[in-house]
């Protein structure tokens, strides 16, 4: 069955029905078009198009094919051009000749935008669902382990020590903008095209702001064009979703290192690694691992459809066509990964002895010395050479912070007081960092709290809808 005919005088070729048909990948729309649908079933009622037994009657067919479409198989053996065109024969079916009324002043174009950012919107709630839930695996295990000491580093070499929640909580940030950035992403989404037509409007009276109110839309579109050639929310959705692999894959990255032998700060559950074929020692962190690899997927899903989007002419053009797969390849690896990374979360296992040594034994406390002459007035560069060349004499003999005692730092520069001979404990510098976002103890506290209430607000958000 097709939409469109009339002017030609013999059907496509075989060859380009093969190639032009999209029903094997956007049958995941038919809920959203069987939504759609129902609420044109009711404007066409409204405008006087469709009895209210007409409409009643459609609504009922189309919420029959919703509820048969859960069936596995249900689209078995069909060879129809795309969901839509499956969705009308199977309205045909129940309902005769009444389903072509259903297209009355509906353009293809218009319930394409329709149906996908109706999935998108749904999509969004469930990737926002999923982002809330790591925000809380990641508060918990900061929570598990308050007041332990890690390395901070830049350039992968030891820098500062900061506490273990501090960490985390930079990764709560990540994702809390990843939280947001999908939001904006919906909102940008949850605007109505209906009413648009294929380019030019409708010619028909249709109570636009009455559909959006129908289907749950915050606004319309302004224009009709636009309406036809636009795919930027499909691009933000998928913007979106990539900047969410990417922080993911970042923190998979640190796990993979960090649980390592080399720095086995951490262990990972079992119910989250394998084991080797060949190795019997071997625990693996193959989630982690898949994590960071399917981040190139999603990316890749972004690429293609910014590179589709390239170049096309106004309006709406076939190519377009091509915006599904990667929509629905970003989405079901962003969810998948996000409820991964939870799981791998709660299965994480800090020994915090080994990088609060690791933080002792490196001269991480460099910074605090230095700061702390210049707030007793060295000037920084003065103090910054002077710590430097204690840095120097202790990797030349060997020494750890520790091993200074305030008399021998005393002796070793005239800047040096013996009480300074605190800050060589990685915890005591920490005090110096109170500042709101610093890792001082006191600060972190404070942040912990702050972001159970910023995630408790998310949460709340996502009630209200």
């Amino acid at each position: 069955m097709k939409l469109w005919g009339g002017r030609f005088e013999s059907g496509p070729s075989e060859l380009f029905e093969r190639f032009s048909g999209s029903l094997d990948f956007d049958r995941r729309l038919v809920f959203a078009d069987v939504k759609g649908s129902q609420a044109f079933a009711r404007a066409l009622a409204r405008a006087g198009i469709l009895t209210p037994e007409e409409r009643d009657k459609l609504v009922a067919a189309f919420a029959q094919i919703g509820e048969e479409a859960k069936q596995s198989g249900y689209f078995l053996g069909a060879d129809d051009e795309d969901v839509h065109t499956f969705v009308i024969r199977q309205l045909h079916e129940k309902v005769g000749d009444l389903a072509s009324k259903i297209h009355t002043g509906r353009s293809r174009n218009e319930q394409v935008s329709l149906d996908t950012r109706l999935y998108l919107r749904t999509s969004s709630d469930t990737l926002l669902e999923a982002i809330a839930d790591l925000l809380d695996g990641l508060l918990a295990l900061a929570n598990k382990y308050p007041q332990a000491v890690i390395p901070g580093y830049t350039h992968l070499r030891r820098a500062q020590a900061v506490l273990w929640p501090h960490y985390l909580l930079a990764y709560f940030e990540m994702f809390a903008r990843d939280f947001e950035r999908l939001q904006q992403a919906r909102a940008r989404i949850n605007v109505l095209p209906l009413g648009s037509g294929a380019l030019a409007g409708s010619g028909f009276a249709f109570d636009r702001e009455a559909i959006a109110e129908d289907l749950e839309f915050a606004a319309i579109t302004a224009n009709s064009m636009d309406v036809s050639a636009d795919r930027d929310f499909a691009l933000d959705f998928l913007y979106a979703c990539s900047t969410v692999m990417l922080h993911l894959s970042r923190l998979a990255e640190d796990w993979i290192l960090y649980s390592s032998e080399e720095f086995d700060w951490l262990s990972l559950g079992d119910s989250v690694t394998s084991g080797s074929s060949l190795m019997p020692q071997k625990k693996n962190p193959d989630s982690l691992e898949l994590i960071r690899g399917k981040c190139g997927r999603v990316f890749g899903a972004l690429t293609s459809l910014f590179v589709t989007m390239k170049g096309l002419p106004m309006t709406y053009n076939r190519d377009m066509q091509e915006d599904k797969e990667p929509l629905f390849e970003a989405f079901d690896q962003t969810l998948g990964s996000l409820q991964m990374a939870r799981a791998v979360a709660d299965s994480v296992t800090l020994k915090p002895a080994i990088p609060q040594a690791a933080a002792e034994a490196g001269w991480l406390v460099a910074t605090d010395l230095a700061e702390e002459l210049a707030r007793r007035g060295t000037p920084f560069h003065r103090a910054h050479q002077i710590v430097g060349k204690l840095v120097l004499e202790s990797v030349n003999s060997g020494k750890k912070p520790g091993d200074w005692t305030p008399e021998s730092l005393a002796q070793f520069a005239p800047e040096f007081s013996p009480d300074m001979a605190r800050l060589l404990a990685p915890q005591e510098g920490m005090k110096t960092r109170e500042l709101p976002g610093g890792t001082g103890p006191a600060a972190v506290v404070s942040a912990l709290a702050h972001a159970a209430e910023r995630l408790r607000q998310m949460r709340l958000s996502l009630e209200q809808g």
